[in-house]
């Protein structure tokens, strides 16, 4: 275009004759704040990244938005008190993919008589470009079954794309918060973020299976390097999940550290599943870490210490796993990891006493950044809440980060020294409990030959399981695809089995499906418990102990439904069995 054709385009652009008065911008409270989200595959609908609210918002608005007023975030845990103080939402989604044109902004509310399905879902295209769609609250229709804010959630086109987005209540007059004050960047390469990390290394242990494993990869032999836990070692809050991970980024340090030309040497192994403890670890352990015997990792990291709440054995699953994987003929060596919760919480005073009684080496995250969040940065403050958690659980991509920083640390001190003289001893009293080291998983395709099952009803297959990021791949595998699942045109038949062991664990699928019903599991008649999968009410695996005992006998395990929910579905996802 020439300098004259320039003049008169811009000679034709025309302002308002009267500009209006700028519009009073109403107090806000963010919710998400350049938070990156990640397109995840789902089993029904498009793929997309899910932020649930329910239990989590009030938090949210605290440690994200910096809200302290109590009337406010009362108001932020009903649908009730939500009308009363939102007037409306302000959602910007920021393309970091070039594929990504608009993503679908959702906003789920809870019903009161069918909580997944009678309330209100608000859908609303949003493009990619920064710009802020404000939704009006009154310019909508809400249920009058409306109970409580159930989810966010950004629908993308395709597994994987991503953006960053920010999400903000603007409050009805008469509400105000305070301006929230953006953190500055994490100074990743400074001496304090230095003595931070440090801070993490809680036991440097007996070093003699981590030097071994060192040694191996600085000789170019191969080593492999796996990871089991929970959602945060699956990944969650990192984006892109497979790769930002703290996981895959400790992997990569150590590569760096250790790896000869080039590090084809060193593997890979991730498997952690969301809102799982140890309980369950322990029986997929071989299946998800050794991969059925074919894989033999050398070294393991270990992270259950913000989900082992649910661990009915109270650390006695927790010491079983690590002398499992201890006892491996290759001799491996365990990292004890303790991540942290919005709240400070873990439960590393639990579980640390394991690591101690064996003198493992132990990596504490808690430890790290927990009390340098309550200062300022004057006075030595790193990295905020703010900037280290995605949501109340899970950290973000920089407290992944972190978390690999604070394992990279125990790798390079671990390399400065001497191998210790002699391995750990294992072969002494457990300090909690060693009941369940070499449980197993029983499904329909695993280890049949131990036990007669009679399918009865139960003869489906249920492919709508929880879906888990492992290694690296960034779609979801079906957790215990190999299950057996009863409908309402099954038969009403009992599942039954026969199996001579003396402890069992039953594993079923939670679900916030209506179609999902409990069902009665007996032992040799007796009735030992209600299995409820809207207890957690999410897709999800949920084992339960049905016995432990001293000596193997031979028990008959029923299951059927509970008398009133014959027309609902219920779905046993495996057993653990101790021999």
């Amino acid at each position: 275009m020439t300098e004259n054709n320039m003049r008169k385009k811009n000679n034709n652009i025309k302002g308002p004759i009267a500009p209006k008065d700028p519009v009073e911008k109403r107090s806000s409270i963010y919710l998400m704040v350049d938070s990156d989200i990640e397109a995840g595959s789902r089993n029904e609908g498009k793929p997309s990244e899910e932020i649930y609210l329910e239990g989590r918002i009030r938090s949210a608005a605290e440690f994200i938005g910096g809200v302290t007023d109590e009337e406010i975030l009362s108001l932020l845990e009903s649908c009730e008190g939500f009308h009363k103080l939102v007037h409306s939402i302000g959602v910007s989604i920021l393309a970091t993919d070039e594929s990504v044109e608009k993503v679908n902004f959702v906003l789920q509310n809870w019903g009161k008589t069918n909580k997944y399905e009678s309330g209100t879902t608000l859908r609303i295209t949003c493009p990619a470009d920064g710009s802020e769609v404000i939704i009006n609250v009154a310019d909508h229709e809400w249920s009058p079954d409306d109970d409580i804010l159930g989810k966010f959630a950004f629908e993308f086109d395709q597994v994987g794309q991503i953006a960053k987005a920010t999400v903000k209540f603007y409050l009805n007059d008469g509400y105000e918060v305070p301006e929230l004050i953006i953190d500055p960047p994490v100074d990743f390469e400074s001496k304090e973020y230095g003595k931070m990390i440090a801070r993490s290394l809680l036991n440097k242990g007996n070093n003699w299976r981590l030097k071994k494993a060192i040694e191996k990869a600085e000789r170019g032999e191969e080593v492999t390097i796996a990871f089991i836990g929970g959602s945060i070692t699956q990944g969650a809050g990192g984006k892109p999940i497979n790769t930002n991970c703290y996981a895959y980024q400790a992997y990569l340090r150590f590569k760096e550290l250790f790896a000869k030309d080039g590090g084809d040497n060193i593997h890979f192994i991730k498997a952690g599943v969301g809102g799982t403890p140890s309980q369950l670890g322990i029986i997929r352990y071989e299946r998800d870490i050794l991969r059925d015997g074919k894989i033999k990792p050398d070294i393991v990291v270990v992270e259950f210490a913000v989900n082992d709440a649910g661990d009915e054995t109270k650390g006695v699953c927790y010491e079983s796993l690590v002398l499992k994987i201890l006892s491996a003929e290759n001799k491996p060596a365990v990292i004890l990891l303790f991540s942290v919760f919005e709240n400070d919480w873990n439960l590393q005073d639990r579980l640390a006493p394991v690591g101690v009684h064996y003198n493992l080496p132990m990596v504490s995250v808690k430890d790290a950044v927990v009390e340098q969040f309550y200062l300022t940065r004057e006075e030595g403050n790193i990295i905020s809440k703010r900037q280290f958690f995605y949501d109340i659980y899970h950290p973000t991509n920089d407290g992944h980060r972190v978390m690999a920083d604070c394992l990279a640390f125990l790798f390079a001190e671990t390399s400065k020294e001497q191998r210790d003289k002699e391995d750990i001893q294992i072969d002494k009293e457990p300090v909690i409990g060693n009941y369940f080291k070499d449980i197993r998983l029983l499904d329909r395709k695993t280890n049949t030959q131990w036990a007669v099952v009679d399918e009865g009803g139960f003869t489906e297959t249920d492919r709508d399981l929880q879906l888990v990021e492992m290694d690296l791949d960034s779609h979801g595998t079906a957790q215990f695809p190999y299950n057996w699942m009863r409908t309402p045109s099954s038969g009403d038949e009992s599942f039954k089995m026969t199996i001579k062991c003396k402890g069992l664990m039953l594993v079923f699928k939670d679900s916030g499906s209506s179609e999902f019903g409990r069902a009665e599991v007996y032992v040799d008649g007796k009735h030992v418990l209600t299995a409820d999968p809207h207890i957690n009410n999410w897709t999800h695996c949920n084992p339960v102990i049905l016995y432990q005992e001293e000596e193997a006998k031979e028990h008959e395990i029923e299951i059927k439904m509970a008398p009133g929910e014959e027309d609902k579905c219920f779905t046993i996802l495996g057993f653990g069995y101790v021999l």
